[in-house]
């Protein structure tokens, strides 16, 4: 039987309306010293997962960047990848992307037609996950390489009837995007609305940079906030942004 000790897990936490913090890790974007640094803030804020990918990886640094996790601290590794390539078994767990909000045919099966032996010979948990990229006011890498028009920031019915389709397809998570970079996060409507509408697990992420932005979007549903570009620019933000993210579980 397929290893689910993360998925239920993360299912446990959303039964039980506890918020967890992710931090995004782009291989490309951090060193080896600078990564230490943010293991060791990131033991000490209490984060709940390293989510590693990115929307291209021109270096090796993969497989050195989440062996140094996993050597360093027993937060879970996540493999969030944005291409076919990025694969490790080090890893923990991989969020397998669908890409449902697009119409583009290779990010919705055709890559994983390629890369399923791999996959499933890698030994990681398999997460199979609904992503739909969200407008954040800019293009962005995952929209450009995606070569797919995001969700309108405004079409919370879009939006909605995306995830809903993916719940019924049988996909375990669905994972709400603006991008990496994005000036507006997710605005707090479409999360609500897609959140008190399905039952699996809600991922969002892109945009936020803030305290304040992170609580909201726990607040208004969401699951998981994956936080990336604000602390690659400030590290010791990612304790004010725990807090934020974790103070939703004190909340009767």
């Amino acid at each position: 039987m397929m290893n689910k000790i993360i998925y239920n897990k993360i299912v446990q936490n959303k039964t039980e309306k506890k918020k967890s913090f992710a931090v995004l890790i782009d291989p490309d974007k951090v060193d080896l010293n600078s990564l230490e640094n943010l293991i060791d803030t990131s033991i000490k804020a209490s984060v709940d997962y390293f989510f590693v990918g990115g929307s291209l990886i021109v270096n090796n640094h993969l497989d050195n960047c989440i062996k140094l996790l996993k050597q360093q601290s027993n937060i879970p590794v996540v493999l969030f990848p944005g291409s076919p390539h990025q694969l490790s078994k080090h890893a923990d767990a991989l969020l397998y992307l669908s890409l449902i909000s697009g119409r583009n045919p290779e990010l919705l099966i055709g890559q994983h037609v390629i890369s399923a032996p791999f996959v499933r010979e890698s030994g990681l948990e398999i997460i199979p996950t609904g992503y739909m990229v969200i407008d954040g006011g800019k293009p962005t890498a995952v929209s450009y390489m995606s070569n797919s028009a995001p969700i309108p920031a405004n079409k919370n019915e879009i939006a909605l009837c995306t995830a809903l389709a993916g719940e019924m397809l049988g996909l375990k998570l669905i994972y709400m995007d603006a991008g990496s970079g994005a000036l507006n996060p997710v605005n707090e409507s479409m999360i609500k609305t897609v959140s008190q509408n399905i039952n699996i697990p809600l991922i969002i992420g892109g945009g936020i940079n803030t305290p304040e932005r992170a609580y909201l979007s726990c607040k208004s549903g969401a699951d998981i906030v994956v936080i990336g570009n604000a602390i690659e620019k400030s590290t010791s933000l990612i304790f004010e942004l725990a807090d934020a993210i974790h103070s939703n579980n004190k909340v009767i």
